[in-house]
């Protein structure tokens, strides 16, 4: 069992996004923890040719946070 503290909004969207997805918000943390826990992560793997071409094209300002913007993103696409 988890407790976590997440924002008010996040969890709305959250909730959306599971009815979305027809699964609870713990399944859809749970398959997010299973995709990026370690015994998951192959750094072997070589990049993309699109994927390096496009790597370094843009630089955020040190105050943004990259993962919250992707996330933010996402959720206006999908919802």
């Amino acid at each position: 069992m988890l407790t976590l503290n997440i924002a008010q909004n996040v969890v709305d969207s959250a909730e959306i996004y599971a009815k979305y997805a027809q699964k609870s918000v713990s399944q859809l943390v749970e398959e997010y923890l299973v995709s990026i826990s370690s015994k998951n992560v192959n750094t072997n793997k070589p990049l993309g040719p699109i994927t390096t071409q496009l790597a370094g094209i843009i630089t955020l300002e040190k105050n943004i946070n990259h993962k919250e913007l992707l996330a933010d993103t996402l959720m206006e696409k999908y919802l």
